[in-house]
């Protein structure tokens, strides 16, 4: 199959509210940082990312924080190729909800896992603040959900374009040797 035909990927940034999930993304779109925290409703943005020297055309959904009591979205979960699930190092409570956002996606596709990276963000706060959230608790939660795991600050650009290299990694080992545009059949049904 020749490299230079382009694939189109949808990923979806998730996690609670406030952990950098907008920063990390608008860093990645437009290498900005932006200081300033408006709540995210839902934005879509487009890039191109070339990962072994394909190129894929890459749909990120940014999406509004989740907390526990927050209804998932199905749009959120089917449709989707790969997962960004980000918390905040310096908070506990977001890193908790990561599993709880991981099971509520593996409960609306009927599957046994997703192609996904766990984000540790705004390690740039670390020496400011009080660190909660040690780096091999996000690489064991990460290993127990056969995901990739990274750290980042999205102030600084650090490892912000490896998150999403990354993804593509992840959603590649989940369906080898696949051209589709569209993400595996789940065994969703929306009643």
């Amino acid at each position: 199959m020749p490299g230079d035909i382009l694939r189109k990927r949808k990923i979806a940034v998730l996690g609670s509210r406030s952990v950098g999930k907008s920063s990390l993304v608008i860093q990645f779109i437009d290498n900005n940082f932006v200081e300033s925290y408006y709540p995210t409703i839902e934005s879509t943005f487009s890039k191109s990312i070339s990962y072994k020297g394909v190129e894929y055309d890459c749909d990120i959904i940014d999406t509004a924080g989740q907390d526990e009591y927050t209804i998932l979205n199905s749009k959120h979960a089917i449709g989707i190729h790969g997962f960004v699930l980000v918390y905040s190092v310096t908070s506990r409570k977001s890193f908790d909800m990561v599993q709880v956002v991981y099971d509520k996606i593996i409960d609306f596709c009927g599957m046994n896992s997703i192609p996904c990276v766990i984000v540790g963000a705004k390690t740039d706060l670390q020496q400011s603040t009080t660190r909660q959230v040690a780096p091999t608790e996000g690489e064991e939660l990460a290993k127990s959900h056969h995901a990739a795991w990274i750290e980042t600050s999205a102030k600084n650009n650090v490892n912000v374009a490896k998150v999403f290299e990354l993804c593509l990694g992840e959603i590649e080992k989940a369906a080898p040797n696949s051209n589709a545009t569209e993400p595996p059949a789940s065994k969703c049904v929306i009643m």
